[in-house]
């Protein structure tokens, strides 16, 4: 009989539905945002970390994680503002980014940065929670169109309303305590630069697709679990190719 003692001692659905993605990963990598999770990659794999602040600046930043956990990051770079600047094209066999997307300005940049310093051949492993099963459950899908409109504009910060939603949704108390109460929050989500873009599966999965073929973006699905699933997120691997003749970071 399965009991609640045994349901917590289980390993979560989505750890195991990760597991064949990983395994088709070999090579040296880069990891955009590990923080105190990075990949459990295959053993032969070697891997660079990008982060925007240092590991002393994410244990005062994160207080609740515990420190030793945190990963030290390789390169130092704001996805917002930077990119992956300064990484080469085309040199790495694998990048993951993983539960990273949603919190950036622009998510269709960042994409098209993983597939640039991705070689042909080499995997994407993206990772997004379904917001079925977070705490953004109440919020809705954001638009595609929304999205394009913020890449168009190389918009470089969240903007004020994107965080107002998610305090709507989340702590709406806040929403009722009066403007002072309403600028620490917003200060607090900048500072830990929370949810910015929320999907389900489907959307995620909409996202990418339109997302890449925008950027001209040719890769193939090799893996894919989803929210229904695994009850968190949309984690899929995709094999890059040859780009269609655009820039994969337009």
């Amino acid at each position: 009989m399965t009991t609640a003692a045994t349901m917590t001692a289980e390993r979560p659905a989505y750890l195991a539905l990760r597991e064949p993605g990983w395994a088709l990963l070999s090579g040296h990598g880069l990891e955009v945002g590990a923080l105190h999770e990075p990949a459990p990659l295959p053993v032969a794999c070697t891997v660079e970390y990008v982060d925007a602040i240092s590991r002393e600046e994410a244990a005062r930043l994160f207080p609740e994680i515990e420190a030793e956990r945190l990963v030290e990051p390789t390169h130092l770079r704001d996805l917002d503002r930077q990119g992956l600047e300064g990484l080469q094209d085309d040199h790495y066999d694998f990048v993951v980014l993983s539960h990273v997307i949603e919190h950036v300005a622009d998510p269709i940049r960042v994409l098209g940065e993983v597939f640039r310093v991705l070689k042909p051949g080499g995997a994407a492993v993206i990772a997004a929670p379904d917001r079925h099963y977070t705490f953004d459950r109440r919020r809705g899908n954001t638009p595609f169109g929304q999205l394009l409109d913020q890449h168009r504009r190389e918009v470089t910060t969240v903007s004020d309303e994107q965080y107002i939603d998610l305090i709507a949704a989340v702590h709406p108390q806040v929403m009722r305590e009066g403007s002072a109460a309403l600028d620490r929050a917003l200060t607090d989500m900048r500072r830990r630069r929370e949810h910015a873009h929320v999907w389900d599966s489907d959307a995620f999965e909409d996202f990418l697709q339109r997302a890449m073929a925008h950027l001209g973006v040719n890769a193939d699905l090799l893996h894919r679990s989803v929210g229904r699933e695994n009850a968190l997120e949309h984690f899929s691997v995709w094999r890059k190719h040859a780009v269609n003749g655009r820039e994969l970071a337009a």
